[in-house]
């Protein structure tokens, strides 16, 4: 678990660390990509809409199979995410925090990015 996440009280959901990232096309090859910054996703508090899927520039956001307490499907944070904060100006429920990095990271595919808020 990051530090931010210690500080913040976020634990990190094992759905998110089991889903990693998986590469793509022309990036194949690698065995890391360039995270430029992170979002802490509040699961409890989405209901599963879908919109930050598709607002997502990068495409590191995916609808992931687990529910939450409430029943709904929450998303799951690949590596890769630019924190353009898309996602968080389209969510109706306000359940992402972004945080950009000061100088970007080379993050091994299938790391956990994701830190999930119960």
């Amino acid at each position: 678990m990051s530090g931010l996440a210690r500080r913040s009280g976020v634990r990190q959901s094992q759905a998110m660390t089991d889903l990693g990232g998986a590469p793509r096309g022309a990036d194949a090859h690698r065995r890391t990509i360039l995270t430029r910054g992170t979002v802490v996703i509040d699961v409890e508090a989405c209901k599963g809409c879908e919109l930050c899927i598709d607002a997502c520039p990068p495409g590191v956001l995916e609808m992931g199979e687990q529910m939450n307490d409430r029943g709904y499907r929450f998303p799951w944070l690949r590596p890769g995410c630019t924190g353009c904060k898309a996602c968080s100006q389209i969510c109706p429920d306000f359940v992402f925090q972004v945080y950009k990095y000061e100088v970007p990271l080379d993050v091994p595919l299938g790391s956990p990015t994701n830190e999930a808020r119960s």
